[in-house]
């Protein structure tokens, strides 16, 4: 994809951001699970960085989709990933389909302090037993005058503790799983919800909280688009979801292969360097070529999903190989950091936990590759004839 000169000014805005606002204190937020979201994302929306491909009208700048990318890919050079994921979800996940399909009223009132950053926001879909199979979510919105009330749990929030307004998704009839859902703007404040804080493995600088929803008001003029699509538009909204999560990956891989080169060129065993021995630097040139094979691909769909084309298909590969490639790398470079790649603090074991959510959020793999192949005609139960689209 050709990339403008406004593309390149973008570029080195939010490399200038990562490299003065984030990193600097990513050890700090490490540490105590959590970073000032509030005080950062006002940041971002004073240089217009939280509303690049929204409407001038809410306050974003118009800019077409592959801006958002460029954005995307750069906030790739944080040195943990929980923060990029964190800003993700608020400008490519729980706002999309507010965007696209949301009434004046809760654009005006959840999508324009977004892209300000006078708000935080997440997206409430998984649930304890509803994470890749959307379909299987529980949480009801009955009607009761002119509000939804609001009873269920949604699991897994990131965002989740610090969020000001939550773009749910739940039952809001009792009809078909993909036909009774949809997309509710909760402000986070109501009576009646409350969080509990889940601790992982990776992604610690990121406030990560399962929801409780216990007879929650909100009034039905809070609902995006029409009621009953919420799964379509999810389903729309994962596209964006997938292909962030692809863009922002790869120059974090690329860092990753850097600094392992210099470590292993300045390590000795056995009277050389290790990168000196043929399987290293060789599987190292091979790490390299898969990254950029990544970035063809993740660009490509890019591409064709600005010009207006349906890149479910694309998308779900690049969000599968991101996934499967952050496993491979990461354990490959930490294994020729040895003793140091196995301490808490290094680089690479930080990758190591953070990247391995790749493979589970937004859809697992498994999910990635049904859809590939319903999508091929490969799925059973499905045409055995593929698809001729791409």
């Amino acid at each position: 994809m050709h990339l403008t000169a406004e593309h390149e000014n973008l570029r080195r805005t939010v490399a200038k951001f990562v490299d003065t606002e984030i990193n600097p204190h990513l050890d700090a937020w490490e540490a105590a699970e959590e970073f000032p979201s509030h005080e950062l994302f006002k940041k971002l929306g004073n240089l217009g960085l939280l509303g690049i491909k929204y409407d001038t009208e809410y306050g974003g700048l118009g800019l077409d989709f592959s801006y958002s990318m460029v954005m995307a890919e750069e906030l790739g050079l944080c040195h943990a990933g929980g923060v990029p994921m964190a800003i993700g979800v608020h400008t490519d996940m729980c706002t999309p389909a507010l965007n696209r399909f949301g009434s004046d009223h809760v654009k005006k009132n959840f999508l324009a302090p977004s892209i300000a950053g006078d708000v935080v926001g997440c997206l409430g879909v998984s649930e304890p037993g509803a994470g890749s199979d959307v379909s299987a979510a529980k949480t009801s919105a009955r009607k009761d005058g002119g509000d939804y009330v609001i009873t269920g749990q949604k699991m897994w929030i990131t965002n989740g503790l610090k969020a000001d307004w939550c773009c749910l998704l739940a039952n809001t009839s009792d009809g078909p799983a993909h036909k009774n859902k949809s997309l509710i703007c909760v402000p986070m404040d109501a009576r009646g919800i409350t969080k509990q804080k889940i601790h992982k493995i990776g992604m610690h600088s990121s406030d990560t909280a399962q929801l409780f929803f216990d007879e929650v008001r909100v009034p039905q003029a809070n609902v995006i688009g029409q009621e009953g699509f919420g799964f379509t538009y999810q389903m729309l909204q994962f596209q964006e979801e997938r292909l962030y999560s692809a863009a922002s990956s790869i120059k974090g891989f690329d860092r990753l292969i850097d600094l392992t080169i210099d470590y292993t060129r300045d390590r000795q065993a056995f009277g050389k360097s290790i990168l000196d021995n043929q399987v290293v630097h060789f599987r190292l040139a091979e790490l390299r070529a898969e990254v950029e094979l990544l970035r063809a691909l993740t660009w490509s769909a890019i591409e064709l999903y600005v010009s207006g084309k349906d890149v479910t298909k694309l998308a779900s590969m690049a969000k599968l190989k991101t996934g499967r490639l952050a496993r491979e790398l990461t354990d490959a470079c930490l294994q020729y950091w040895g003793g140091m790649g196995f301490t808490a603090d290094n680089p690479v074991s930080r990758a190591y936990r953070d990247t391995r959510l790749v493979s589970i959020g937004a859809g697992a793999d498994e999910v990635m590759l049904s859809i590939i192949c319903k999508l091929e005609g490969t799925l059973p139960g499905t045409s055995n004839k593929a698809a001729k689209s791409h």
